[in-house]
C-alpha cells in the first residue's frame, strides 16, 4: 500500500487548480492520503469539498475563536477504499479520532458511540483539561486506527523565533503529542506519523543552515526521537536516503525560493514498531526494515519545475503565478500488509457530517457554495497571496504599464487627487459636478451621473478630459484626500509611493516654469481637439514613468531594477517601505540568486549580512 502527506496550502484552491476533489486525490495514486494546512472552518464542510467518489474522508477543523487562527490550519485524511461497510482493507480504518488529547466534543465521531463518554486519555491525566483543549483546538491531528498500525496526521505549530507564546505552545504540543505515542508503544502498537512537522531535523534539511542550527531545541527534540539517537522512530525519508542532499519539500512564497531550490525538508514520513512476521522479535526485524520499500518526494508536484522558468527575477510575486501548494508530496510505499477482518468506516466519517448527509441542502447552502466557487477562481486569478511578514508593493507595475493602457484606467489615484469638473462641463448649462478618475488597481473606474437633459452631452465630455498637469494644481486637496482614506495599508504605501513621485515631478515642472494655472488648462480643453489633448495626456503620462522608472534603484550584484516591500511585522520599523533584489532567492554561491541588496526607501544604501 502507499500513503502520501501533503500540505496543499488550501484544500479549495487545490480542488480548483485540478478541476475536482476526485481528480485532485487521484494524481496522488495513494491508498491513504494525509493532508494538511486544509484552511476549512467546519461550517465550510460540504459534499464537493471533503468528499469524493471511492474515499472516506475524516476532517479536523480549527475550533479556536483566537483572532487570525480562524480558517486557518486543518488536516484531513482521505482513505481508498472499494466499499465502506463490512471491508477488509486495511486502508479503511478500524476507528478514528479527531485531536490526540480526548477532550474535544465528538472527537470520535458525529454518531453515538457506546465510549463518548470516556473524555481525555488516561495517559495525559497530569495535564490540565483546558491546556488540553486549547492544544486541540486549532485543527492539528486527526488519528486513524488501521489494525496494524496507527496513523497520526499532523500539522506541526509554527514558531517564529521571537515569538515566546508560539514557541510555549508548540512546545507543549509536541510534548503531550510524545506522551501519546509512547502510550501507544507501550501497549505494542506500531506508529506511522505523517505531516507538515514544521520542523527541520538537521543541516542537510536546510538551504541556508548556518554553524549552530542544529541547536534549536525542536530540531534536537526531533532527533531525540529516532533510532540513531536511542529512540524508537524512523525517519523514513532520510533513512531511505541518508546521503541525499537538496531534498526539500517547502520553499518560501515570498521569495521564490523554488526557482533554485532554495527550501528546506518539513514534511515527514516516522514510524516505530514492530514488524508483521511471526519471527518479528529477531534482530533487524523492525516496520522499517520489514515492510517500508520506497520514500521519496513527489518532485512532479512543485510549482516551479526546471527548465520552466523564463525569468530569475521574481519582483517579490508580481506578476509571478505559480500554480499548485508551496509544499511537494511525499510517499511511503509498504509492503507485506495483510488484509484485517471486516469492519464499517468510523463514525467520525464525513459521510455522517450532517452538512454532508443533505440535511442542510437548502437554497443557502447552494449559493453560498456558488459563492465559494467564484471566489476560489479569483483567488488562482489573482495568485498566491505573500508572506505574513511582509508584503510586496511594487512602483514597477506602473512603471512597466503600457501607455495606452495607462491613459485609460492609471491616470491619477482615488485616494490621492480629486480633480474639478471638466471645462467642457463649466461651459455648458445644468451640469456642474466634482468626480474622480480612480487609479485601477484592478478595479474600474467611477463615472459620474450627469442630469437627465445632459446625458447625451455628458457621455461625449468623458472622452474629452484634461491634460495629466490640470490634475496637479493643488496639493493640499491631496494632502486631504489622503488623510481621509480608508484603504488598506498595503494600498496606502503604493499610493503614497506614487504621490511621492508625481511629488517630485510637480517640483520639477515649477522649477521649469512649465506649471499651467487652472483657469489655462480650462482654456486649453475648451480650445484643444480631442487629438490635441490625447497627445498631450501621453506626453506626460511617459514622463510620469520615466520619472518613477528613474526612482527605482538598482541592485549592486546584477544592476537590476529591485522590487519595493513593506515591513509588515510589527516593532519599530513596521510599515517602512525598502528596497531589494528582485531575483529570487538562492545559495550565495550561485550569481544568479538574489544578491541581497537592501535599501531603505528614505536612507542610504544597506547590505544584508552574510551576502
Amino acid at each position: 500500500m502507499k500513503i502520501v502527506t501533503y500540505n496543499v496550502n488550501g484544500l479549495r484552491p487545490r480542488i480548483s487548480q485540478h478541476g475536482s476533489l476526485r481528480k485532485l486525490l487521484d494524481s496522488l495514486d495513494a491508498d491513504i492520503i494525509c493532508i494538511q494546512e486544509t484552511k476549512l472552518s467546519r461550517q465550510e464542510l460540504r459534499a464537493d469539498v471533503v468528499t469524493a467518489d471511492g474515499y472516506e474522508s475524516f476532517f479536523s477543523c480549527t475550533r479556536s475563536l483566537e483572532k487570525g487562527r480562524t480558517g486557518y490550519s486543518g488536516v484531513a485524511t482521505f482513505c481508498k477504499v472499494q466499499s465502506a461497510f463490512s471491508s477488509n482493507e486495511v486502508a479503511l480504518p478500524l476507528d478514528a479520532e479527531e485531536g490526540f488529547t480526548g477532550v474535544l466534543d465528538n472527537s470520535r465521531g458525529f454518531a453515538t458511540r457506546k465510549d463518548d463518554s470516556q473524555v481525555g486519555v488516561e495517559e495525559l491525566e497530569e495535564f490540565d483539561r483546558d491546556e488540553l483543549l486549547k492544544i486541540d483546538s486549532e485543527g492539528r491531528c486527526i488519528i486513524t486506527d488501521h489494525g496494524h498500525f496507527v496513523l497520526f496526521n499532523i500539522y506541526g505549530p509554527r514558531a517564529a523565533h521571537d515569538d515566546a507564546e508560539r514557541i510555549e505552545f508548540k512546545l507543549t504540543f509536541y510534548k503531550i503529542m510524545q506522551k501519546r505515542w509512547e502510550a501507544l508503544i507501550l501497549k505494542g502498537r506500531r506508529i506511522i506519523v505523517v505531516g507538515d512537522l514544521n520542523i527541520a531535523p538537521s543541516s542537510a534539511d536546510r538551504c541556508d543552515a548556518g554553524p549552530d542550527f542544529e541547536n534549536n531545541e525542536f530540531r534536537s527534540w526531533f532527533r531525540s526521537l529516532l533510532v540513531e539517537s536511542g529512540g524508537g522512530f524512523f525517519d523514513v525519508f532520510r533513512a531511505t536516503h541518508p546521503e541525499r542532499t537538496e531534498a526539500y519539500t517547502c520553499w518560501s512564497t515570498n521569495t521564490g525560493g523554488e526557482i533554485f531550490n532554495f527550501g528546506s525538508r518539513i514534511d515527514h514520513i516516522l514510524c516505530a514498531g514492530s514488524c508483521l512476521h511471526e519471527n518479528k522479535d529477531l534482530e533487524g526485524h523492525n516496520f522499517f526494515s520489514c515492510h517500508v520499500k520506497d520514500c521519496d518526494i513527489l518532485t512532479q508536484f512543485k510549482r516551479c519545475k526546471p527548465g520552466t522558468t523564463t525569468s530569475y527575477r521574481w519582483k517579490g510575486g508580481k506578476g509571478t503565478k505559480l500554480e499548485g501548494s508551496d509544499h511537494a508530496p511525499v510517499f511511503m510505499s509498504l509492503i507485506e500488509i495483510p488484509d484485517i477482518s471486516q469492519h464499517n468506516t468510523p463514525s467520525l466519517s464525513t459521510r455522517y457530517c450532517p452538512q454532508v448527509r443533505g440535511c442542510q441542502q437548502t437554497l443557502v447552502s447552494m449559493l453560498s457554495r456558488r459563492q465559494s466557487t467564484e471566489e476560489v477562481k479569483a483567488h488562482e486569478q489573482s495568485g498566491s497571496s505573500l508572506d505574513e511578514e511582509t508584503q510586496v508593493q511594487s512602483c514597477e507595475h506602473l512603471c512597466k504599464t503600457p501607455v495606452h493602457e495607462s491613459i485609460e484606467t492609471h491616470l491619477v489615484a482615488d485616494e490621492l487627487f480629486t480633480t474639478a469638473s471638466l471645462a467642457e462641463d463649466k461651459c455648458s448649462q445644468g451640469y456642474v459636478s466634482v468626480h474622480k478618475k480612480t487609479l485601477s488597481l484592478g478595479s474600474n473606474q467611477t463615472k459620474p451621473t450627469p442630469c437627465p437633459e445632459m446625458k447625451k452631452k455628458s457621455k461625449k465630455n468623458q472622452s474629452s478630459q484634461l491634460s495629466l498637469k490640470s490634475f496637479f494644481h493643488s496639493t493640499s486637496t491631496s494632502n486631504k484626500a489622503v488623510k481621509s482614506s480608508t484603504a488598506s495599508t498595503s494600498l496606502n504605501h503604493t499610493n503614497n509611493t506614487v504621490m511621492e513621485c508625481v511629488t517630485d515631478i510637480m517640483k520639477e515642472s515649477e522649477s521649469n516654469g512649465s506649471e499651467l494655472d487652472q483657469s489655462q488648462c480650462e482654456s486649453d480643453a475648451c480650445n484643444s481637439s480631442p487629438a490635441d489633448k490625447s497627445k498631450v495626456a501621453l506626453l506626460e503620462w511617459q514622463r510620469i514613468q520615466q520619472f518613477m522608472q528613474n526612482s527605482i534603484p538598482v541592485c549592486k550584484g546584477h544592476k537590476e531594477q529591485c522590487v519595493s516591500r513593506v515591513v509588515k511585522k510589527a516593532g519599530p520599523t513596521f510599515g517602512r517601505r525598502f528596497y531589494v533584489c528582485a531575483r529570487a532567492e538562492g545559495p550565495a554561491s550561485n550569481p544568479e540568486a538574489n544578491c541581497g541588496y537592501f535599501k531603505w526607501a528614505d536612507s542610504g544604501s544597506k547590505r544584508k549580512h552574510g551576502k
